[in-house]
């Protein structure tokens, strides 16, 4: 073979090397979305781009229709994508779901039933029997449908382990489950608060077998557990009703907490440095900044750096970008920011036009804040200190989940499809 030709097809497969590497790495390097409310739990992606414009004509790339009910966010790795339903088999009875889906194309790779079963409790209108999301750590994917069951499964869908043998929880005025678990190294965060003995379980990721359980003092919370990385020790940080809690992710031992925070809390934490941010706004309203190296009891102390008592979120969780801290008030679409350091707002229930309700939080990625309402319509706004609308947009279905930005893409569940949105 003559030289010149030999060393053009070594130019040749080593380009098409690169070409492939490349591609995977736009999968796999950063540009994944793993828990519902990103890689830091602040609900930002800091490499994501993705469009700011769409419509039934317009940027939507696919969307796949997901049978049965569920508001558990999708989730993201590579080239897949993860979503969990529960679809009805009769009056009484479901199918708890998790599926997979192509991320190029929408196209299902897989669905597991997890389990088949009659929910012990009925749940509120507005919620379903498969509110929590999955997380995934790119090895596998874990499932929560709450009472039902936790499942794990690897990313091609083969069953690992599952834990059937939690309480069945009794939930305020029947409300239904929700909460979702999280992922912290090697542990896997399962809460488990209702009107029984409340518990917050560290689980062995790779077995399902517990690590640590912690008992809690709290009535009916749904929100999810926040993994705090600290210099010296990590800390999960829990919302409740009676207090907000802070155990070392090591051993479950309860470090500090404050109280202050509103009935049947649902929003989860925030942080930024050495700071994290908590809030409720049912029937009261309080958000405050908590330093994490404090002790015992600090209500009143300055582990408490500042506090808020009007306009806090409820549902939706707030968003922490950049040192601004973006939240509704209460379930509407009235948002506020405040400059996270001091509390002072850069404005406040700012009326965003075309959403009058928000179960869905708050998202931040390349320059921008996506803001979903329950009617389907996102708007988005810049990134920064003063209000100012950029667009406005909608999947022409409701939506009470938290849309996903990953890449250039952004993937939003709504109540009967999962959408890619892409130029």
């Amino acid at each position: 073979m003559p030289m010149n030709l030999k060393r053009h097809q070594q130019i040749v497969r080593y380009s098409l090397i690169v070409v492939l590497c490349f591609c995977y790495s736009q999968y796999c390097s950063g540009e994944n979305w793993g828990h519902w409310r990103g890689a830091k739990g602040n609900s930002v992606s800091e490499t994501a781009t993705p469009p700011t414009e769409w419509g039934p004509n317009k940027n939507i790339k696919w969307k796949v229709a997901i049978p049965g009910s569920g508001s558990g966010s999708p989730v993201i790795w590579g080239d897949r994508v993860f979503v969990v339903s529960a679809v009805p088999t009769n009056g009484q009875t479901f199918q708890f779901v998790l599926h997979c889906f192509d991320r190029a194309n929408g196209k299902q790779r897989w669905q597991q039933i997890a389990t088949v079963g009659q929910p012990h409790e009925g749940t509120h209108s507005t919620n379903g029997f498969a509110s929590a999301s999955p997380c995934t750590d790119g090895k596998h994917v874990y499932a929560h449908f709450g009472s039902q069951g936790l499942f794990c499964y690897t990313l091609d869908g083969k069953l690992v382990w599952e834990r059937s043998d939690f309480p069945r929880m009794t939930m305020r005025g029947t409300f239904g489950e929700g909460a979702s678990p999280t992922l912290a190294g090697d542990l896997l965060l399962v809460p488990c608060d209702h009107e029984g003995q409340s518990m917050l379980y560290a689980l062995n990721k790779l077995t399902g077998k517990t690590v640590w359980d912690t008992a809690r003092d709290e009535p009916s919370c749904w929100a999810t557990p926040f993994v705090f990385e600290g210099n010296s020790e990590s800390q999960v940080i829990m919302n409740g009703e009676n207090y907000v809690r802070a155990y070392d992710l090591k051993t479950g031992k309860e470090l500090w907490k404050c109280g202050g925070q509103t009935q049947r809390p649902v929003a989860c934490p925030v942080a930024n440095g050495d700071t994290v941010f908590v809030g409720s706004g049912f029937r009261g309203s309080f958000l405050a900044a908590f330093k994490t190296d404090g002790r015992g009891d600090i209500e009143g102390t300055d582990s408490v750096s500042w506090a808020v008592d009007r306009d806090t979120p409820d549902i939706a969780s707030p968003l922490l970008s950049a040192n601004r801290l973006y939240f509704h008030k209460g379930k509407t679409g009235l948002l506020t920011c405040l400059d996270a350091k001091t509390g002072d707002p850069h404005y406040s229930t700012m009326r965003i036009p075309g959403i009058r309700s928000t179960y869905s939080s708050p998202v931040a990625a390349g320059g921008h804040v996506y803001v979903t309402g329950r009617g389907g319509t996102t708007v988005v706004l810049k990134d920064g200190e003063n209000f100012e609308i950029v667009a406005s947009n909608t999947v022409g279905e409701p939506v009470d989940t938290t849309p996903a930005p990953v890449g250039k893409e952004l993937f939003i569940r709504g109540k009967n499809h999962l959408f890619c949105i892409s130029e």
